[in-house]
């Protein structure tokens, strides 16, 4: 299997566990490679670190929510692994521009 295709499983993984704990072990495990490399490699092909990654798109998940339904924003916080409101408004604010109740 070649890079390409080793990342791509990674990151139908990490999709796919988007709402849970996920360790970069376990993650690396899906490219068949060990964590050092993988953490490098996906760096250079993708321009982020693995952790902006997952934050990234967590965040844009909760956005999408929090525009279609009625929810909390305490709950979408702690949905998407955030400890705080407070953390989560000041990540959200940082990515998206605007504050979750905007």
């Amino acid at each position: 299997m070649g890079w390409v295709e080793s990342l791509q499983k990674a990151i139908d993984y990490m999709e796919e566990h988007l709402k849970e704990t996920i360790t970069i072990e376990s993650i690396a495990k899906q490219a068949n490679v060990s964590v050092f490399h993988f953490q490098r490699t996906f760096a250079v092909l993708t321009d982020m670190s693995i952790g902006e990654y997952l934050r990234g798109r967590r965040l844009t998940l909760a956005a999408q929510e929090l525009a279609n339904t009625n929810c909390k924003i305490i709950d979408v916080a702690y949905k998407y692994g955030y400890d705080t409101p407070e953390a989560f408004s000041k990540a959200f604010r940082k990515q998206h521009g605007v504050k979750p109740s905007d």
